[in-house]
């Protein structure tokens, strides 16, 4: 028999494709054969051994929950059966229970790396290893191992996870492991269990647990003829993107929004060649349709796992999301929770969802989301935002612990939820359903009341929005405007950097949205933890700490081109309005005067073009680097307004990076040292820095929180900008105190500051018997 060539050293650019297909050839006469399952695998490690020209091939696989060494080429034949590992433990348990694939050049240097004496595998340095999966869960896990110190190939791990998918049809059919058994333990929780997450929509719900996706279990991997399983793809294709064009086309939101611009993104993937020749390679390597891609999908997860970058991990999950709808269509087992409809009141569990799959649930019964992945500038996210619908990110395992029609609670607004909860833990959430919707029944109800204090001090309360769906909440709580409209949302959900047109129509809509209202639109802020995939910059990429890097303003006037096609944007839609512009991170005076005269060559330029031009434009400034503080005498003249930025300025304040979970907790808002910031920024600006009017606004989730947003009052701020949902509360605290007296108790606790001065404030609070949690 000709044997299959080494990889590395024969045919060191033998394709992916090639490189499976020579040994998916031999082991399809592995397979054949009439030898016992043991005998087959041993002849399997063989023959992986010799076309990968490594010393050593192992099997482990998973056997009453240990991952067990069933078959070897190169460790001792001792260890088969006597070697075993927990999940989790070593290399091999370590790749089992992330799912995921390890190629080391040094086995010893990882840190989960666990010595067993009995497989004799001390002289061995490379390590390589990828899971065998069933039903999306791995059952074993394939390694390859090398005496010499280097990382395996691209091609070589390639071809080892086509192989591990034909080991698990292998595995399967043989027996060798009970998949029932393995999916009942994992499924084996009962009573009450409560898991957190990551809240990426706020929100109660309540109803029963339904899996978004059923499991589609491959049965056959190797194809019998690979030019019919092309066919049957080009075919699953044309169909796939019917149904993404025909749902794009049906979506129902009002008029505009950013969802638009999120199904054009998701169409665009739709259609993405690369994708689809990634498939056909997989098929050129002998696979079938089905295992062509789930071969795909399967590398994206892993890549997924890798990527740093939020917005492109959201963009691979849109990818994922196709792969799951294309597979489903190959296979002919279309149907999801969506098409078999939900019979009731239901919270959807998936891994990830894509923007197009969520719209085919039916609104009236989808009462929340609950995904192991997600993040906050998911697409879904922004479509479910627009949907009312709340939605809960990051339960990790939670397919595993949860039954279909198991009773959940989801907390959108804690972060948590509820598993087969008691009678007594339902019977307290619906009474804290009940007292939600009496309580925003009656802020409603204040909509039309003005944010007046009991000594007659009028407040301004505007809401934080970066949506064109936001603007309809500003009517709905009666905010006074839109403080701080974020307009770098458009640019995070766009494929590409959005047209000049595109950003027009968006402003103007937003200003006709907000009729007589004012809107401070902020120019883009992107960088640190707002990446646009499409502006990459040689300097800015790496950076240590990039919350304090190349962002913010910094980008926009080093592309100036961005900043100019933004300026003409603003300026054109609000021809024969007042614009409101504010620039962000300003440091120093220089860096406003730098962007404000990018917005005066473009008023020159429509001028020349006799375009119209606003009737009016007011510049401001974001308070964030406590250095700009120190230059206001200098900036004042140029501003109409300054907003200060509390959620920046806290961590630049302290040194500390506000994503870092060591430190989210350890600095507060109301310690003396941010509260006598704000005092001099207040009496430095007050009635106006030498003279200039400026008006002073605290915009962030300070001023969102009514403890923290008694203290601003108290320190003099008259304009805060919250989140839309936070105006109810704060108007009513507004209306419930008297500024003049707790301006006075903060006097006294700024000259003398207390070890607590969040405790000073609620005792304060509890004396007034003034509502402040």
């Amino acid at each position: 028999m000709e044997t299959a060539p080494h990889f590395r050293y024969a045919t060191p650019m033998l394709s992916a494709a090639a490189a499976a297909r020579s040994i998916l050839t031999r082991l399809h006469e592995v397979m054949a054969s009439r030898a016992h399952a043991q005998g087959k695998l041993n002849r399997v490690v063989d023959v992986i051994a010799e076309a990968m020209n490594s010393e050593v091939c192992s099997i482990y696989l998973l056997r009453e929950g240990m991952l067990e060494l069933f078959a070897t080429h190169g460790l001792s034949q001792k260890a088969v059966h006597v070697t075993r590992m927990a999940i989790g433990e070593g290399l091999v348990g370590t790749i089992a229970q992330n799912t995921e694939t390890l190629n080391l050049a040094e086995a010893t240097a990882h840190p989960d790396f666990s010595y067993r004496p009995e497989t004799g595998e001390e002289k061995f340095h490379s390590f390589a290893g990828v899971p065998i999966v069933r039903r999306q869960r791995a059952v074993g896990v394939l390694a390859v191992q090398h005496a010499d110190p280097r990382r395996y190939e691209e091609v070589e791990i390639e071809a080892l996870q086509t192989v591990a998918m034909v080991l698990s049809e292998l595995i399967a059919n043989a027996e060798l492991i009970d998949e029932d058994e393995a999916l009942s333990a994992a499924m084996a929780a009962t009573g009450e269990d409560r898991l957190t997450g990551l809240a990426l929509v706020k929100g109660l719900a309540a109803g029963g647990a339904v899996f978004h996706q059923p499991r589609i279990t491959i049965e056959h991997v190797v194809a019998e003829d690979t030019e019919a399983e092309r066919q049957r793809v080009y075919l699953a294709f044309d169909k796939m993107r019917e149904q993404i064009d025909r749902m794009a086309s049906q979506a129902e939101f009002g008029v505009g929004g950013e969802h638009d611009e999120v199904l054009e993104t998701y169409r665009m993937f739709a259609y993405d060649e690369g994708w689809s020749r990634r498939i056909n390679e997989a098929i050129d390597s002998g696979l079938t349709a089905e295992a062509a891609i789930e071969r795909v999908q399967q590398r994206t997860r892993m890549r997924m796992r890798q990527i740093d970058d939020p917005l492109l991990a959201d963009r691979m999950h849109d990818l994922e999301d196709l792969a799951n709808r294309l597979l489903r269509t190959v296979s002919g087992q279309v149907g999801t929770a969506a098409s078999q409809g939900l019979r009731g009141d239901a919270i959807l569990i998936a891994r990830n969802l894509g923007p197009a799959e969520l719209l085919e649930y039916d609104r009236r019964r989808l009462k929340g989301v609950i995904l192991e992945e997600g993040s906050l500038t998911a697409h879904v996210v922004i479509v479910a935002r627009a949907m009312g619908i709340p939605v809960l990110g990051r339960v990790r395992g939670i397919r595993g612990k949860v039954r279909e029609g198991d009773q959940m609670l989801l907390d959108g607004d804690q972060g948590t939820v509820i598993l087969r909860p008691i009678p007594a833990m339902v019977e307290a959430f619906e009474a804290r359903f009940a007292k939600s919707r009496e309580r925003q029944a009656g802020y409603a109800a204040m909509r039309e009341l003005e944010p007046v204090t009991k000594d007659g001090e009028r407040v301004t309360l505007m809401i934080n929005a970066g949506l064109r769906d936001d603007m309809g909440l500003l009517a709905a709580t009666g905010a006074d405007g839109v403080g701080l409209f974020r307009t770098e949302f458009q640019f995070l959900v766009s494929a590409t950097l959005p047209a000049r047109e595109r950003q027009t129509r968006l402003y103007r809509d937003v200003l006709d949205a907000a009729g007589d209202k004012p809107v401070v639109f902020r120019t883009v802020d992107i960088g640190g933890d707002k990446v646009l995939p499409y502006l990459r910059h040689d300097d800015g990429d790496g950076e240590e700490n990039p919350a304090m890097g190349w962002r913010a303003l910094r980008v926009a006037l080093e592309r100036e081109g961005l900043m100019k096609a933004q300026a003409r944007s603003l300026l054109e839609a609000a021809g024969g309005r007042t614009l409101n512009v504010m620039f962000p991170m300003v440091s120093e005076p220089w860096e406003f005067d730098a962007a404000q005269a990018v917005f005066k060559s473009q008023v020159a330029w429509l001028k020349q073009q006799r375009k119209p031009l606003p009737e009016a434009i007011r510049y401001g400034a974001m308070l964030e680097v406590p250095a700009l503080a120190e230059v206001l005498d200098v900036l004042a003249p140029k501003l109409s307004f300054l907003s200060i930025g509390t959620n920046d300025l806290t961590q630049f304040l302290f040194a500390a990076d506000r994503s870092n979970p060591k430190l989210a907790e350890r600095y507060d808002w109301l310690s003396p040292a941010i509260l006598r910031f704000l005092a001099r920024v207040v009496r430095d600006t007050g009635p106006g820095v030498g003279g200039h009017p400026v008006d002073l606004t605290v915009c962030g989730e300070m001023g969102g929180r009514r403890l923290e947003a008694l203290a601003l009052i108290g320190l003099g701020i008259k304009r805060l900008s919250i989140t839309p949902a936070a105006v109810g509360p704060i108007k009513a605290l507004v209306r419930s105190i008297d500024a003049a007296e707790i301006r006075a108790a903060m006097l006294g606790w700024l000259a003398e500051p207390r070890a607590d001065m969040r405790v000073a404030l609620l005792e304060w609070a509890a004396a007034r018997k003034i509502e402040v949690d």
